[in-house]
């Protein structure tokens, strides 16, 4: 029999706001492997109503010793971003708002947005998010012809914001 090792949180969202969690990965060998230095992984999570709150539990498939979250709470017209620390069966969430650099996506025009590497896991180093739903934009999966890697490019629609974020070193953005 297969067992599943995990661990799960939860949180409770008010009205009018949706949070999702990303896990960060930081990925072995990057250099030497091209690839990049940080991933995020969004975790899967259960939801149940109670009254005008919603309960979400968050589930971490083998989880290390020590996981980095990015919490992300969509309300009306903003997008507060936290960080928090899973360690052992306690995640400390901080208790004020990170600073990150983010970018804002909008367009008058149907565009496609950032080449990147597909990775069938699910872990990708660039994230952008529909703010109303919170759900992320899927890639548009392709071929590349040069270096015969599959890639992926997401679709935005026209006159709509989007939110992407990336995880990097301090130093890199320097």
């Amino acid at each position: 029999m297969e067992s599943i090792s995990g661990k799960n949180f939860s949180i409770t969202d008010p009205q009018g706001v949706n949070t999702v969690i990303y896990r960060v990965n930081r990925t072995v060998d990057y250099e030497s492997k091209n690839l990049p230095k940080y991933t995020v992984e969004r975790l899967v999570y259960g939801e149940e109503l109670n009254g005008t709150m919603k309960k979400k539990v968050f589930f971490i498939d083998e989880p290390k010793e020590r996981e980095q979250l990015v919490i992300l709470s969509f309300g009306k017209d903003k997008v507060v971003v936290n960080s928090g620390i899973m360690e052992n069966d306690k995640v400390k969430i901080s208790k004020k708002p990170i600073p990150i650099k983010f970018d804002t996506l909008y367009s008058e025009e149907e565009t496609e947005y950032k080449d990147f590497k597909y990775t069938p896991d699910l872990k990708r180093q660039i994230t952008i998010i529909d703010p109303e739903t919170a759900e992320e934009v899927k890639p548009v999966l392709y071929l590349d012809q040069e270096t015969n890697d599959i890639k992926g490019k997401c679709k935005l629609k026209p006159y709509k914001s989007y939110f992407s974020f990336e995880i990097r070193d301090k130093k890199e953005d320097q």
